[in-house]
């Protein structure tokens, strides 16, 4: 097994140039941190190229490689470089990006959440965990989110993004190719005269969309939907958390 011990060897600072997008694309990689992630990568069969571990990591006789896998000890120094916590588990795996998804707008099929310019990467996550609780099939990520690689995204997630299809594309597409095959697309806005949530029944195959933190969703998808959902606040609180919002909104549409 290779030992790496200095946070100047070219390897490592590659691994560490993954927390940039440019990066990533060029790599065609990204970087797990932490053994939750890595393990529910290893069970869910991604393509792992690499993982780094310290020598007292404890978790150890609980890895199993693929005989494809390189695995290289790393030095403490190295862990905390590469890490965006300030006490890393002493590992992480080097994953190459998926392929083109295989699922298109014409061809999926079941529950799906579509994310219109949503940001933040804590709300993004929460969004993802809950559709995977949820059971929906898929996560749609538009144009201006954050991106779903993101080391502050990809942690969030916390391997929810095993279970489900994550894709990035244009909304409006998806959203016209889902109503042109009879799958109603809800939207989402802060307006008493939209749709009460609790009035349009339960559906298998349909999509939610959620929009900007800010601003909601955009005006031009807004129109393009076959419905567009409110729910009602009670109190005096001005409005819901998107990620709050999604959460209520996946479990009372999907069957």
């Amino acid at each position: 097994m290779e030992i790496i011990t200095s946070t100047t060897n070219q390897r490592v600072k590659n691994w560490k140039k993954l927390a940039q997008k440019k990066e990533r694309l060029k790599q065609n990689q990204y970087l797990l941190d932490g053994w939750h992630l890595v393990k529910e990568a290893l069970l869910s069969g991604q393509k792992i190229v690499t993982v780094l571990m310290t020598k007292d990591f404890k978790h150890q006789a609980e890895l199993e490689l693929a005989p494809a896998t390189e695995l290289i000890e790393i030095s403490d120094n190295i862990a905390k470089n590469l890490s965006l916590t300030p006490s890393p588990q002493g590992i992480f795996a080097i994953v190459e990006m998926p392929k083109d998804n295989l699922v298109t707008p014409d061809n999926a099929k079941g529950a799906w959440l579509f994310l219109d310019g949503v940001q933040d990467p804590g709300n993004i996550g929460t969004m993802v965990r809950t559709a995977d609780a949820c059971g929906f099939e898929g996560v749609v990520f538009g144009e201006k989110c954050a991106d779903m690689y993101q080391p502050k995204v990809v942690r969030s997630m916390q391997g929810s993004q095993f279970h489900l299809h994550l894709c990035s594309g244009d909304l409006m597409t998806w959203t016209k190719a889902f109503k042109q095959r009879k799958m109603p697309v809800f939207g989402s806005e802060l307006n008493q005269d939209a749709r009460s949530y609790d009035e349009v029944g339960r559906h298998h195959d349909f999509a939610l969309i959620m929009g900007n933190e800010g601003n909601g969703m955009n005006q031009a998808l807004l129109k393009e939907t076959s419905l567009n959902l409110y729910i009602p606040i009670k109190g005096h609180a001005e409005s819901l958390n998107v990620a709050v919002a999604s959460g209520i909104l996946m479990f009372a549409l999907k069957d």
